[in-house]
């Protein structure tokens, strides 16, 4: 398995973070095999959906810390605050990040990136780096204040404070809180829940554009919204779909991301 387990059930890929030995504190070798796992997400039309954890009683804990003062030692020229080459956003799947326990620093942060948190009531929380003599990384200083605003954002960053599962929760790290041993469940029904009733290219499109929204003008999403409707109706899903509510049966949906995935609407010059 390596320091991640990669299993795929029924349109489901649960991506486990595993070295639970050491709280699956993060390794190179977890980020390029996280990395490869979710470019095979990305372009696999049997993942509908996907959940991060991690093994044991942690989700990550942070960098690994066991070189000591070397850990944060000067940065080679391929040295990149990514940690992992691939987000998550980008892949065209949703991805929910089941954090069973405590993610902490860096652990938190690739979370972040996530669509969707669980967060386990006995966890902590927090980005400490400042407290380490470095800083935030993996595009936290982008999706923190997307996901908690401004102001709760510059509270974590700066502080380098841990929370409680109930403090993260308050502060809008998670859109659930639940006991640790009820995270994994709850994210896989979810996911499952996704992978059997929704359109795989309506949830890829939408995705991205969820993420972008907050760069653009309201003309702007109202015209990617447009553009994305017109390659959307029409097609075999969305004849699909309201046949398969009126006839009160699963639906069957047959778009492919890998195939039918368009080009990315550009701005129509309206920007006001």
């Amino acid at each position: 398995m390596g320091d991640l387990a990669f299993e795929l059930d029924a349109g489901v890929a649960v991506l486990t973070l595993n070295r639970p030995d050491q709280m699956n504190t993060f390794t190179g070798a977890m980020g390029v095999a996280l990395e490869e796992a979710y470019r095979r997400c990305d372009e696999d039309d049997d993942v509908r959906a996907v959940v991060l954890t991690g093994a044991g009683r942690a989700f990550c804990a942070g960098a690994d810390l066991a070189a000591a003062g070397a850990t944060f030692g000067e940065p080679g020229a391929e040295f990149s605050a990514a940690a992992v080459g691939v987000p998550a956003w980008t892949v065209r799947k949703p991805v929910i990040a089941a954090l069973n326990g405590h993610a902490i620093g860096l652990g938190l942060t690739l979370a972040l990136q996530a669509d969707i948190r669980f967060l386990a009531r006995e966890g902590k929380y927090g980005v400490l780096q400042v407290r380490r003599g470095v800083m935030p990384d993996a595009y936290a200083h982008w999706t923190l204040p997307r996901i908690v605003g401004l102001s709760r954002a510059a509270e974590i960053l700066l502080s380098g404070r841990r929370y409680s599962g109930e403090e993260a929760y308050a502060l809008g790290l998670g859109s659930r809180l639940l006991p640790a041993a009820e995270v994994l469940p709850a994210a896989l029904e979810l996911a499952r829940e996704i992978a059997e009733n929704t359109a795989p290219l309506s949830v890829a499109v939408t995705k991205r554009l969820l993420w972008e929204s907050s760069m653009l003008t309201p003309e702007q999403v109202e015209h990617r919204e447009t553009e994305l409707h017109r390659h959307l109706m029409g097609k075999a899903d969305a004849i699909e779909g309201p046949l398969a509510w009126m006839e009160r049966r699963p639906p069957k949906f047959k778009l492919r991301v890998s195939e039918e995935f368009p080009a990315w609407p550009e701005d129509d010059g309206e920007t006001t």
